[in-house]
């Protein structure tokens, strides 16, 4: 490869390695250091290695194994330097040892620190952070956020998450929290914060807030897998199984939401032979074995519930919107948010025509809670063309598209609001 290419291909393989690899590289390298952000600061260390050296060498067979063993090494040095060679940077050293000769070869598995990162985001959740600290930490952590992405899932500045994070980690520093799965009867105090980023990180995975692609399937695929995870931990708790419902459910849709290209397809437009059906089946069941506990349904079984309602529609036609309308009322009632609002009137029109959705809109609106949110201008410009307002609903969808971080689904809505203005 001549020399003015290797940099640029070398420099894709390190973003596409971090970006699936990240979680577990730092996750076992708190685990060895004992420090969160000592571990996040050797990993950006070997990262930055990575780009000067792969361009010259090539990309090692294993390039996460790779990461982690120059971090291992980083921090060992740091620790000889600051003459702080305890327990810890042994375990750096013994590590080295055993991984040496995986570096280049084939028998590194990555999936051997899968635990790492549960026990990961157990710490970032520990009770010794407020709820948003937690979910804002571990959604970085873990789930490889931005702080500008953190910011727009929870529509609050990009400087007040960033204060968020770096005092979290300063926090779990002075508390030593221990690197470890909690005791059983201290999972009540974390699994809904544990619960809570998975769903988001999912949601990232389903529709990307910011970047060049509608979809972050690996996102959503590793937030899936932790999930079952989680689930098989508490098996007598019903939302972690409602949760992993949610997620099959909604991820069997994944190979039909987008064209070859990367495109949008909508739900009504999608060629629904592609659903993966076994994927529809465990969710299925996963939502059948959070409903036998018998404890009711919490808000990701009656999101499951709702996404299981499409699942069963043959066509877009075919759906039973009015059982989902009845859904988004009872999620209302026990987990109320603007969000669910908006989803609810959405899903009212579906039902039962556009004017009572708007009436419900407009309400939003007046409200202000989801000023800034470019789905409610989508969702009331939608209405308003149904409604024969066409002035008025490109209009919104311009705003919608103004507003949209992810540029697929900006071109989508300016798309909709071109076509309206012919």
């Amino acid at each position: 490869m001549p020399e003015n290419a290797a940099e640029p291909a070398a420099r894709r393989a390190v973003e596409a390695v971090w970006r699936i690899e990240s979680a577990k590289i730092v996750a076992a390298l708190t685990r060895i250091v004992g420090d969160l952000d000592l571990a996040e600061d050797v990993a950006g260390q070997a990262l930055l290695e990575a780009v000067e050296q792969w361009p010259a060498r090539g990309v090692p067979r294993n390039p996460a194994a790779w990461l982690t063993a120059v971090a291992k090494r980083r921090a060992l040095d740091g620790g000889r330097r600051r003459d702080l060679l305890d327990e810890h940077y042994s375990a750096i050293a013994r590590d080295l040892d055993r991984d040496a000769s995986h570096v280049d070869g084939d028998a590194w598995d990555p999936d051997r620190i899968d635990d790492d990162v549960l026990r990961l985001m157990f710490v970032a959740c520990h009770p010794v952070l407020g709820r948003t600290a937690q979910v804002a930490l571990t959604l970085r952590v873990i789930g490889g956020l931005t702080t500008e992405e953190i910011a727009r899932a929870f529509m609050i500045p990009t400087a007040t998450v960033q204060q968020r994070i770096v005092r979290a980690k300063k926090t779990l520093s002075a508390a030593k929290v221990p690197f470890e799965v909690p005791p059983r009867a201290e999972f009540a105090n974390r699994l809904g914060a544990v619960l809570n980023v998975l769903y988001l990180v999912f949601n990232e995975g389903y529709a990307a807030s910011s970047g060049p692609e509608w979809m972050r399937a690996d996102l959503g695929a590793e937030a899936l897998r932790l999930a079952r995870i989680l689930a098989e931990l508490v098996p007598r708790e019903p939302e972690p199984h409602g949760l992993v419902a949610l997620m099959e459910l909604t991820a069997a849709r994944f190979g039909a939401r987008t064209t070859s290209t990367g495109e949008p397809i909508l739900l009504a437009d999608q060629d629904r032979t592609r659903w993966d059906r076994a994927q529809i089946t465990r969710g299925a069941a996963a939502l059948a074995r959070a409903d036998a506990i018998g404890r009711g349904r919490g808000p990701y079984a009656l999101q499951a519930a709702i996404a299981e309602c499409h699942a069963r529609a043959a066509t877009f036609e075919d759906t039973d919107w009015k059982t989902i309308v009845l859904l988004y009322e009872a999620l209302a009632q026990i987990a109320p948010s603007p969000v669910v609002e908006l989803n609810r009137a959405a899903a009212v029109s579906m039902a039962y025509g556009p004017a009572p959705a708007l009436e419900h809109v407009d309400r939003l609106v007046a409200d202000g809670d989801l000023a800034g949110y470019h789905l409610l201008p989508s969702v009331r410009g939608e209405l308003l063309r149904q409604l024969g307002r066409i002035d008025e609903a490109r209009a919104e969808l311009l705003e919608a598209a103004r507003l949209a971080g992810n540029e697929r689904e900006r071109a989508v809505l300016t798309a909709k609001a071109e076509e309206l203005g012919t």
